[in-house]
């Protein structure tokens, strides 16, 4: 099937122009060209036409942890909204730290994953060799836990740390939380509330200074050994410090802010709750500001959910008992098309932040752009406005629960084919692994 999108905003590489695009198959035929012969014609209304999302880290819970969720709902949540490709978590069960389990999982995703994928390798503190033999074209970098998260991967002896850094040619992709900071919280919040710990204090558990101090680590381990470095889901103001702002393409170490990290502070903790518990914690008002203008001024290099679900009666667990973690891929597009409607962001900067950046920073071979000969990953964004829209996520909830989107996704194509429409999700070929344009690894 081909397919003339008509009367489109089309947001590409900065501009935004009103217009027609036409695929061939799986490919972009061209903006404002002669569409195939027998093409569908697809009127856009004025929606945004822009780049399917490309979601650097998501947590699909398969093998291991299917009752919360599984390649497969989790990547049709995912094309719902707008992410057509997403680069998945190593923290499953057996965690994905060898070659094989890379394997293993993406033999997993080739037989039911609605969305384009790639997986990371794992460190933890004895597979060094693993990641110094891994075939670069099976993953999509190395995952690092340096701070205690979900799952039993913290990496925190320093010669390992130290050999990963210096020998691996990969990205390195790190969770930067101190464990010890954050065991020595822990323990003063017990010795003062017992078993009934207030949600309220998991900003001050997962601490500033917990963050800071593993972040900033990892920045003077990639400086020392010119590793490329990825900061994943920075929470606070003072780790902004660490990074420069300017065009990803000359940037060695780079760094990322996640949907829900710009869209609620710790003012939201008494009315939401555990369900936007997750670690690295949602913080202060004024680290949010700060984090929104990291975005803006491209100190922050790419934005991404941190896909992590959890199961409802898990997360009404106590505050020791309830897992960290949010299911976000679903509304994570339209959430920022809520900064994009009050100003905060342009229509331009969100594109480039989810889609451009994380293509160039990963180098995703033929993804993440509108350009003539690359994959037909689209979506229509339009102005249309969503509330409580059924979740799709296995666990069945969202953290959004109540809030009125200013937009909505109201189609999403993956390689060529149209996977969602206003609300219908509809049977196609699943999604292919990611490739990486990565001659110098070669």
């Amino acid at each position: 099937m081909s397919y003339h999108i008509v009367n489109a905003r089309i947001v590409n590489e900065g501009q935004v122009i009103e217009g027609d695009l036409a695929t061939d198959g799986d490919r972009i035929a061209g903006i404002n060209v002669p569409p195939p012969e027998g093409a569908k014609v697809i009127d856009a209304d004025g929606a945004y036409l822009i780049p399917g999302m490309i979601d650097d880290q998501v947590h699909f819970r398969e093998p291991g942890f299917e009752w919360k969720a599984d390649i497969g709902t989790e990547s049709r949540a995912a094309i719902a909204g707008g992410i057509t490709s997403y680069m998945e978590m190593p923290n499953c069960n057996p965690l994905t730290v060898t070659q094989d389990e890379l394997l293993n999982k993406r033999e997993r995703a080739s037989q039911k994953s609605w969305a384009n994928y790639a997986f990371y390798l794992g460190a933890t503190n004895d597979n060094l060799e693993d990641i110094k033999t891994v075939d670069p074209t099976l993953t999509c970098g190395i995952k690092i836990f340096m701070g205690a998260s979900t799952g039993n991967m913290l990496v925190d002896n320093t010669e390992t740390l130290e050999g990963i850094f210096a020998s691996t040619p990969l990205l390195v992709a790190t969770h930067c939380e101190d464990t010890p900071t954050i065991l020595a919280a822990e323990e003063a919040a017990r010795g003062k509330w017992g078993e009934d710990i207030p949600i309220t204090e998991h900003p001050n558990i997962r601490s500033e200074e917990a963050c800071y101090k593993s972040s900033s680590l990892a920045v003077g381990l990639a400086k020392k050994y010119g590793t490329k470095l990825h900061v994943l889901h920075l929470t606070t103001a003072i780790e902004m410090a660490l990074f420069e702002p300017g065009p990803i393409e000359s940037k060695q170490i780079t760094a990322e802010a996640c949907v829900h990290h710009l869209f609620f502070d710790s003012d939201d903790y008494p009315v939401r709750g555990s369900h936007i518990k997750c670690n690295p914690a949602i913080k202060t008002p004024a680290d949010r500001r700060r984090l929104l203008q990291a975005v803006a001024e491209d100190r922050i290099d790419v934005i991404a959910t941190d896909h992590a679900p959890h199961t409802l009666e898990e997360k009404a667990r106590k505050y020791d008992g309830a897992p960290a973690g949010l299911p976000l891929v679903q509304h994570a597009v339209i959430s920022l098309f809520d900064r994009v409607a009050d100003g905060t962001f342009s229509v331009t900067q969100v594109v480039h932040k989810i889609c451009h950046a994380p293509a160039i920073l990963y180098q995703v071979e033929e993804r993440g752009y509108l350009r003539e000969g690359y994959f037909a990953d689209l979506i229509l964004v339009a102005e249309k406005p969503e509330t409580d829209a059924p979740v799709l996520s296995k666990c069945g909830w969202s953290p959004f629960a109540g809030h009125t989107f200013t937009h909505s996704v109201t189609h999403t194509f993956v390689n060529g084919q149209l996977r969602y429409r206003e609300g219908e999700l509809m049977d196609g070929p699943f999604g292919q692994p990611l490739t990486f344009n990565r001659q110098d690894l070669s």
